[in-house]
């Protein structure tokens, strides 16, 4: 199964997307964008710029858990990952939106 973004309103009214996994787990979500032209543009932005390895951010947060930022050609993050355990997790998780980006459908939940 294919992966799909799916996109949805936050309750303060800015539209926001996840990438899912075939699976169905989430890999990837998305900024809060005050237009829904813009957060189709960064649906976009990730099909195109997933497929360069120098766009994913390798991070450790506070707590110690790892993750990973998507990053534009002008260096502003996309979407940002779940948490991960350990390095495997999230080369696992990078390889994931690597693989579902590109083909990936819509799910315009947002209306």
């Amino acid at each position: 199964m294919a992966g799909k973004f799916v996109v949805s309103k936050r309750g303060n009214g800015e539209f926001q997307f996840v990438l899912k996994a075939g699976n169905g787990q989430v890999i990837l979500t998305s900024e809060g964008y005050s237009a829904k032209a813009s957060c189709s543009n960064g649906v976009e932005s990730v099909r195109k710029n997933s497929q360069d390895d120098k766009r994913f951010e390798r991070k450790t947060a506070g707590n110690g858990k790892l993750f990973f930022n998507l990053t534009a050609s002008n260096g502003q993050v996309i979407g940002s990952s779940q948490m991960y355990a350990d390095e495997g997790g999230r080369d696992g998780g990078i390889a994931s939106v690597k693989d579902n980006a590109p083909g990936a459908t819509v799910d315009d939940q947002s209306a």
